[in-house]
């Protein structure tokens, strides 16, 4: 899981390396590479006629969960060219407790009272970055902190149609169905194609290591861990993501975003290390 969490944490230092690529075409190939690669990977472990039958059976679920995954894919990279690593990387953090709210709301989960409380200063973290933006009149920044919040968002609604359908059997086609919505959309965007190639393996590299890899690894390591070391484990991406960032394209956070990240990051890992703790309790 630690391995997967580093991988991911690459995206920001290989997106500021790009020489000519635009939001979207960044969001086509990064998603094409990740498609062709997620076949390549599905067809060794599963076997080609298991793939087609589950992308035959998967019936709503599988494809609602592969346009969540769309919108993640395409959501991700457009908010990365446009604000900053740290700023993106805190917001897509909310995803456990944005979740955590859509079930209290549609499923009727209650909520502990860590929860509540680790959404409100998780919030308050979240307000403290979007008021300096506000008040540095950044629209690029603006625009892109917006842009990111889709992807928590989508994130919690793929969970939360999952959880209530009750199915749990096979998903991972639903990532490959992602990939593809997202390059098929983010295409006619992009044109006329202007990425280098430079760019063009800069952004292989992402679709097949940065991307497709970690997200099998980190299913493989969910099913020998809690969810809430899974949760805390996932963090690592914001402290590699941004120290990437810093050392290999000199980007460095400002003030607000390490103040807000640390409400948001001190929240979570309170809830989450609560939560293990009476886990294991319960275990024992």
């Amino acid at each position: 899981m630690i391995v997967a969490t580093l991988l991911w944490s690459t995206a920001g230092v290989v997106t500021r390396q790009l020489d000519s690529a635009g939001s979207f075409e960044a969001t086509f190939w990064r998603s094409a590479f990740n498609a062709i690669a997620l076949v390549a990977l599905l067809v060794a472990l599963r076997g080609r006629r298991h793939l087609v039958v589950t992308l035959r059976t998967g019936g709503p679920v599988l494809w609602l969960s592969g346009l969540c995954w769309a919108v993640m894919f395409t959501a991700f990279m457009v908010a990365m060219t446009l604000a900053s690593v740290a700023n993106v990387l805190v917001t897509m953090a909310l995803a456990p407790l944005v979740t955590a709210l859509l079930a209290r709301a549609a499923l009727g989960h209650r909520l502990p009272a860590r929860t509540w409380g680790a959404v409100v200063v998780a919030g308050a973290g979240i307000a403290w970055m979007y008021a300096h933006e506000v008040a540095a009149a950044d629209p690029r920044q603006i625009a892109g902190t917006v842009v990111a919040l889709a992807v928590p968002l989508a994130a919690a609604i793929n969970w939360t149609v999952i959880q209530k359908s009750g199915k749990h059997g096979d998903l991972l086609p639903a990532v490959l169905v992602g990939a593809i919505v997202s390059s098929a959309v983010a295409v006619l965007p992009s044109l006329p194609l202007a990425a280098s190639l430079h760019d063009v393996g800069l952004l292989a590299f992402l679709g097949v290591a940065q991307l497709a890899i970690p997200c099998l690894m980190a299913v493989a390591a969910a099913r020998s861990l809690d969810a809430a070391e899974v949760a805390l484990l996932s963090l690592l991406e914001i402290v590699f993501g941004v120290t990437w960032t810093w050392l290999g394209a000199g980007e460095s956070p400002g003030a607000h975003v390490i103040v807000g990240g640390a409400l948001v990051i001190g929240a979570l890992v309170a809830n989450e290390s609560i939560a293990l703790r009476h886990s294991r309790q319960r275990q024992r």
